[in-house]
């Protein structure tokens, strides 16, 4: 589930609409603004750097970054200590991180449970929680909870932070145009103005995407994908299974916004021994619900589920697993012959069917799958496992912050 603008996981970014926040744009190239971004990009990208390692990669001169750095931790956004060398003769080189007190929200509705975490700049997670749905959650329930969410962290962990805006990845269709959520089908939203709504409710500014774009994005700067610029992403969730597309290194949508719906699919289903429905598409074939059914569980968090299926020693989980992996590779077999990655990253419990049938999933791959396309390819499991989503939205919600600093502190 993909939406209708672009983003560079590499520098330049535009990014969606945001209720209450300027579109991010990159200040010119050479220029102080956008050397202050540069800086505060790499030690959020890439951690804490000394001031030499950032003199290197920069090639600006020391003086430079001296006082780009000393901006930045002016405006509260980077933190600088000198390091306790032991034995070491000399002044080492100060290190600059990116500071843990500023912080985004980050939000995850599903049909099952609210995931909410606070993210700092140096991509610590500060709070995290996840509150179960007794229903389907109601937009104005949502925009509520994330309120009262963060009233709560205001008074105790994030008392001595600042928080800078309010991410949101959900499992549906978003209009870029004026961040209204077109259908999530799973959780019944239609045409729900949904960052309106959360800024109403938190007097934050909001952006909203959608969670597999964002999952996409995460797990190519950070993840299973980092330095890989051909990737096919696809996350199982509660409600279903959603993809996300790297192209060139850049995140795209197609010409409606709605490029990557994998679920949407109908897959190669050659035995009816398989088949669980008529003509059904691939999430309803490769269901997180069934899943859960055939383990005997009502609901659970994905760490829950994965530890569920590996410890069940039963033929019928067994079986399931098997079957899914098997309609879930002709499905992988598919997106090689159109798209030519060079890594497919799954997530969620998507994660945990490739890693138990990994040489079932490949054989099957290889199989399906033109030879040419899928030499080399590698099928990986989403390495920032259950933060993958919140990790999305807080970049989103960071990306104005992290094109032009010095104009939206």
């Amino acid at each position: 589930m993909l939406r209708f603008t672009t983003y560079s996981t590499t520098g330049r970014s535009s990014t969606p609409y945001s209720e209450g926040m300027p579109s991010p744009t990159s200040p010119a190239p050479g220029t102080r603004p956008h050397n202050l971004a540069r800086i505060l990009r790499l030690v959020h990208e890439d951690g804490a750097q000394s001031r030499a390692a950032l003199t290197e990669t920069t090639g600006l001169n020391r003086s430079t970054i001296a006082d780009l750095v000393a901006e930045l931790v002016r405006l509260g956004l980077v933190d600088e200590k000198v390091p306790d060398v032991p034995g070491r003769v000399g002044r080492p080189s100060p290190v600059v991180s990116a500071s843990p007190e500023v912080v985004a929200i980050a939000v995850n509705p599903e049909v099952d449970a609210i995931e909410i975490a606070a993210v700092g700049l140096d991509r610590s997670i500060r709070a995290r929680e996840r509150l179960p749905n007794s229903a389907l959650p109601t937009p104005e329930a949502v925009a509520e909870v994330v309120a009262a969410r963060i009233a709560a962290w205001r008074d105790g962990v994030l008392a001595a932070s600042r928080v800078h805006a309010i991410g949101v990845a959900v499992p549906g269709l978003v209009r870029a145009a004026d961040g209204v959520v077109r259908n999530a089908p799973h959780l019944e939203w239609r045409d729900v103005p949904f960052a309106s709504l959360v800024r109403s409710a938190t007097d934050l500014p909001v952006v909203v995407d959608n969670d597999a774009t964002l999952g996409a994005i995460a797990e190519h700067r950070y993840g299973a994908g980092r330095g890989i610029d051909h990737i096919v992403y696809l996350n199982g969730g509660a409600s279903g299974i959603g993809g996300g597309l790297i192209i060139h290194g850049t995140a795209v949508a197609g010409a409606g916004g709605y490029a990557g719906e994998f679920g949407q699919n109908r897959p190669r289903i050659s035995s009816d021994a398989d088949r669980r429905t008529v003509d059904g598409v691939l999430e309803a074939e490769v269901s997180r619900r069934r899943l859960l059914d055939v383990v005997g569980l009502d609901t659970a968090d994905d760490e829950t589920l994965d530890t569920e299926l590996r410890g069940a020693g039963s033929t019928a989980v067994d079986d399931e697993v098997t079957r899914q992996a098997r309609v879930l590779a002709s499905a992988l077999a598919n997106a090689i012959n159109v798209l030519n990655p060079a890594v497919i990253v799954v997530g969620g419990f998507l994660a945990t069917l490739a890693e138990m049938r990994a040489d079932g999933i490949r054989g099957d791959v290889d199989a399906l799958a033109m030879a040419e396309s899928a030499d080399g390819l590698e099928i990986r499991p989403a390495a920032l496992g259950p933060d993958r989503l919140l990790i999305g939205a807080a970049e989103l919600a960071f990306a104005d912050l992290l094109a032009d600093p010095a104009d939206r502190t």
